[in-house]
Parts: C-alpha cells; sequence; structure tokens
C-alpha cells in the first residue's frame, strides 16, 4: 500500500478526533511555547487541520504530489522527505515565533503568545519541492495556468519566503519554507546519488 494513502487516513482519523474531542487537537497541535518541552508537536501537529477547507488542499496535495513521488524514490526517502520537511517547517517556524515577525493570539492562560501551528503543509511543500527536482519540466495548472514544476515551486518558495516575513494572514509561511527547503535539499541529494550510480563505468572483462 502507498505511504500516501497511508498518510491520508491518518490524517483523515485525525480530523475526526478533532471534531469530536477539542482536547485531542490541544494535546498534539504544535506549540511554539512547548515546542522544547513537548517536542513531540513537531511531529504530531503535521496529521492535524484547522478546519475542512484545510484539510482537502492539504489532502489534495499529498495525493497528487506524494503519488508522483513514491514512484521515483524509495519509500524509505519519501519518509524521510515527509517527516523531515514537517519537522523543519515545525522548526523554523519555532525560530520565527522568537521573533518580531511572530504570528500572535490570544493564549488561553491569558494575554497573548506566538500562536499554536498545525497542518501537513510542511510536510506537503517538501514533496512540491522533491518533485521539482526529480521532475522540474512536468507540467502542472496552477491557478488555470500551465506551468512546470520548477517555475511553480520557485514561485511556491517565493511566496513562502515573503509570508515568512508578514505575520497577519493566519498561515504558518515559515513551516512552508522550511518544508521546501528540506524536499529540495533531500532531492537534490539522492538525484546526485543515483546519477553517481548510473555514471560508474563498465569496463569489458574476459577470461582466460
Amino acid at each position: 500500500m502507498r505511504l500516501s494513502f497511508i498518510f491520508l487516513a491518518i490524517i483523515a482519523a485525525a480530523f475526526f478526533f478533532q471534531m469530536v474531542s477539542p482536547q485531542f487537537e490541544s494535546a498534539f497541535l504544535f506549540i511554539p511555547l512547548f515546542a522544547l518541552e513537548e517536542p513531540w508537536r513537531f511531529v504530531t501537529s503535521i496529521f492535524l487541520h484547522a478546519d475542512m477547507m484545510h484539510l482537502f488542499f492539504n489532502a489534495y496535495a499529498l495525493f497528487l504530489f506524494g503519488s508522483i513521488l513514491e514512484q521515483r524514490i524509495k519509500k524509505k526517502d519519501y519518509l524521510v522527505i515527509f517527516f523531515g520537511a514537517g519537522i523543519l517547517g515545525g522548526l523554523l517556524y519555532y525560530i520565527m515565533s522568537l521573533t518580531s515577525f511572530a504570528p500572535i493570539c490570544s493564549s488561553p492562560f491569558g494575554g497573548t503568545w506566538p500562536c499554536p501551528a498545525l497542518g501537513a503543509s510542511g510536510a506537503v511543500y517538501g514533496l512540491l519541492g522533491a518533485v521539482a527536482v526529480m521532475l522540474p519540466n512536468m507540467r502542472i495548472f496552477m491557478m488555470f495556468m500551465p506551468m512546470k514544476m520548477k517555475h511553480a515551486a520557485m514561485l511556491w518558495f517565493a511566496l513562502s519566503f515573503i509570508g515568512t516575513f508578514s505575520s497577519g494572514d493566519g498561515i504558518a509561511h515559515a513551516g512552508h519554507l522550511g518544508g521546501m527547503i528540506f524536499g529540495l535539499a533531500y532531492a537534490w541529494w539522492i538525484s546526485r546519488e543515483q546519477k553517481m550510480e548510473y555514471d560508474i563505468p563498465v569496463y569489458e572483462t574476459w577470461q582466460d
């Protein structure tokens, strides 16, 4: 069974529990102030989503790009990209939460704090970055416009970078940016390894 489908099933199950129990979400979403004390939140928050629209777009991108990527790389590498991108995305969001660019929300304990974050976007952006490296000339439709994957990745990267320094739209752009950086870098590394394997010279041999 494809890993993308397994992740989609986990995400759907997590969303069901979120709707049933608010305590479930509180226990597993990413809270910057608790990040070092409760590091599992870097992983568990990947599978949570804020609402149906958030769930739909991430699930669609995971299904589309995850399925494509799984046909190009080993399962081990797919897992590394998915979780590595999700975790690095959370880490970059945590770092930004320590700066003046942090999105600020009302704290349940009174006052304000850096906004909690949730969603598979960081992991999905890692998959997007990896697909852009593996299949740079693949054509996709972005806002109904045909575009090569490498150009779409450049646009997503630029929007995420700019958004990282704008805290007013409720989107964890730093998580997207961190995820894409990981996906681009790891896919570049494994594609380089694959090329080296193919470039090994073959010498003619004979027996006496």
